[in-house]
């Protein structure tokens, strides 16, 4: 029987080698490629043709969320393992909707780590320690959606990622502590077209101020913690 093929994504080596370690003390896994970005994950992906990837959230270059939902577009049989120390409600609602199989903390522990691998290659899901059908998955989405859609005042074919990746940019600047006028001058846009963006993503968080929108941005992994060094 063949080995199960895995593509580790993180941006910490040691945290890779450490996922590595757990696989390749187990019989059925080999490691075929490691990515600290997403960009290079997206084309490891493609190049190698993984059947499980074990993604981070937090990435340089493009976000776990965005990249699992870019392979699941073209590679609809990769299962994506979402392995983050970012363990919102609310993100793990955005991953499994981005396409995402199962959802780990980091600190989950290695036995659970490989019962979550192989059950996801068989087609199950995983989430807050439950293992369900796609059509449980099915359920429990619809019903974390009647409870998220509230209170996070968006449209459910908005909440995935509610901000454009000209909006997600900005953000990244507001949180190292740039004016508008400094960010339309490192863009090369105008000072309106910032404050314009501004308003819109004031509107899409439901918050009342910059500082909010970074805070809220940086807790869900959309900015990572070592842009925001300024905040």
């Amino acid at each position: 029987m063949k080995p199960v093929n895995v593509l580790i994504v993180d941006d910490h080596p040691v945290f890779r080698q450490g996922v590595r370690d757990v696989l390749e003390a187990e019989t059925g896994f080999e490691v075929v490629g490691e990515a600290a970005d997403g960009k290079v994950a997206l084309q490891l992906t493609r190049e190698l043709r993984p059947q499980v990837v074990i993604m981070d959230i937090n990435l340089p270059t493009m976000n776990g969320l965005q990249v699992t939902r870019q392979i699941k577009a073209k590679q609809k049989d990769v299962k994506v393992i979402m392995l983050t120390g970012y363990d919102h409600e609310e993100q793990i609602f955005h991953a499994i909707r981005a396409g995402a199989s199962a959802y780990c903390p980091k600190d989950v522990m290695p036995d659970d780590l490989v019962k979550t691998i192989r059950a996801a290659v068989e087609g199950y899901f995983v989430v807050e320690d439950k293992v369900l059908t796609k059509d449980g998955i099915e359920a429990w989405l619809k019903a974390k959606l009647e409870v998220l859609a509230g209170p996070m005042g968006a449209e459910p074919d908005d909440m995935f990622v509610p901000l454009s990746p000209r909006e997600t940019e900005i953000l990244k600047l507001v949180t190292k502590g740039m004016s508008n006028k400094e960010i339309a001058y490192q863009l090369g846009i105008s000072h309106q077209t910032v404050k314009n963006h501004m308003t819109s993503i004031l509107r899409k968080l439901d918050v009342s101020d910059r500082t909010q929108a970074a805070v809220y941005a940086l807790g869900r992994g959309w900015v990572r913690l070592q842009d925001a060094r300024n905040l």
